[in-house]
């Protein structure tokens, strides 16, 4: 793509490094931003760029906060003893979408998985166990993907937590297996939520 501008240019390459972003579509952002006032494309990168060296992650649950604590964990009207374990952030973001789930949330920050290098250790499983053992949760809800690695890092968090008194139980398989929560629809998600099931029914 040959542009008039190596400043227009260089700003689409750094659009077009975002994912889902082809050239095309920069160049449509970039053209876009072109035409606004000054003082909002300003505003534009100011929120890009605080974004990135001012957000936190919760210090009990690691999911994306503006302070050490989300807004989830330090909600007294949520329940603080049922914690939802996901994956990462998205997750989180798609449940509360469905908004069926009042309790707080876990993001281990990933799945096992050996062959891309990803063990127990590179995860937020310790932290987890920390929780379950030092505060009165009376539920711990998996809401993982469907899959193999999913299930092997509920299979495995389980094992650690054997002698715990909670109650283990994951989301209903009305997403299919080998599916992801980000890209199952509103209402599916909310079943599975609603109509969760101990977790010996499907891991074994």
């Amino acid at each position: 793509m040959q542009l008039p501008s190596s400043l227009l240019e260089n700003a689409v390459n750094e659009f077009a490094k975002l994912p889902g972003i082809g050239k095309k579509t920069a160049l449509r952002l970039v053209l876009h931003l072109l035409k606004q006032e000054p003082e909002t494309v300003q505003q534009f990168g100011d929120s890009i760029s605080r974004m990135r060296q001012e957000i936190k992650f919760c210090q009990r649950c690691a999911n994306i906060s503006d302070g050490d604590i989300c807004s989830i964990c330090a909600n007294s009207m949520r329940n603080q003893q049922i914690i939802c374990v996901v994956e990462n952030i998205r997750d989180v973001i798609a449940i509360e979408s469905t908004q069926q789930f009042n309790g707080t949330y876990h993001v281990l920050g990933g799945v096992i998985s050996p062959l891309d290098g990803i063990g127990p250790d590179q995860l937020n499983i310790d932290t987890l166990v920390q929780r379950i053992q030092t505060e009165e949760v009376k539920e711990l809800v998996f809401a993982l993907n469907p899959n193999i690695q999913g299930d092997t890092t509920i299979y495995y968090i389980q094992k650690k937590l054997q002698h715990t008194t909670c109650t283990i139980t994951t989301i209903a398989r009305g997403i299919a297996f080998g599916g992801e929560l980000e890209y199952a629809d509103e209402m599916t998600l909310a079943r599975s939520i609603t109509n969760r099931l101990p977790v010996g029914q499907y891991v074994k």
